[in-house]
């Protein structure tokens, strides 16, 4: 089980937090805020109200002995800079730490740190890219210029399977999973759909109306894969 501390619960801290907790990691939430740790105390491992900038006051709650340290202080830079640069000093086995602008990614280059999380720049570049296509509704980067994105089925390919359809050959990307809504009845007989998800699907399977095929590939061929 990994434990990660999780430094900084605004937004993007606190639903980082207790999205690992929901997913089994051993989580240390930490703010300088006491109404912030308040707000998880119930729903991590252990959350504590300190100054992330005070070296004693992080090896007193042994941070070294963490995983992972995920710097998620968004709109106090210095305090960002400092703490990632603490964490260094520590010796923390890997750091993450949020950047909100060009000048803090290029400081936080220069600490050599795991990864720089550029929330806004990122956000910004999927929904950009969802809203290139309208078949397109959701786009995950996995590297620089490549995601895998959720596509709804072009009418043309309804009845077609994917030996026929031959991804990789005509667009060079690859259908990677099929997520389809299967019609179904409740028990007080009201209709609904439950949701199924192919992630290993077979050359012959027949793609359906209302399927969304998960399509992994460089964006560029992803997006005319979907315009076509």
């Amino acid at each position: 089980m990994r434990s990660i501390a999780v430094i900084g619960l605004g937004t993007f801290g606190k639903t980082l937090a207790l999205e690992l907790t929901e997913r089994g990691a051993q989580v240390i939430a930490i703010d300088i805020n006491k109404d912030q740790i308040e707000a998880v105390k119930e729903s991590v491992t252990y959350a504590v109200a300190l100054n992330s900038m005070d070296q004693n006051a992080l090896e007193g709650i042994a941070i070294k002995d963490v995983d992972l340290a995920v710097v998620c202080i968004g709109d106090d830079v210095e305090a960002n800079l400092l703490t990632t640069l603490l964490l260094k000093k520590l010796g923390i086995k890997k750091i993450w730490s949020r950047a909100i602008n060009n000048l803090q990614r290029e400081i936080l280059k220069t600490m050599e740190i795991d990864e720089i999380v550029s929330i806004e720049e990122q956000m910004g570049k999927t929904i950009a890219r969802g809203l290139i296509s309208s078949n397109v509704t959701k786009f995950i980067p996995i590297s620089e210029g490549h995601s895998i994105a959720e596509v709804k089925i072009p009418e043309q390919y309804i009845g077609k399977s994917l030996i026929q359809l031959n991804p990789r050959k005509k667009y060079n990307v690859n259908i990677v999973g099929i997520k389809r809504y299967i019609p179904d009845i409740t028990d007080e007989g009201e209709r609904t759909f439950r949701e199924e998800y192919n992630d290993v699907p077979s050359p012959a399977e027949k793609l359906l109306e209302g399927d969304i095929l998960m399509v992994a590939g460089s964006d560029i061929n992803i997006e005319k894969f979907a315009r076509d």
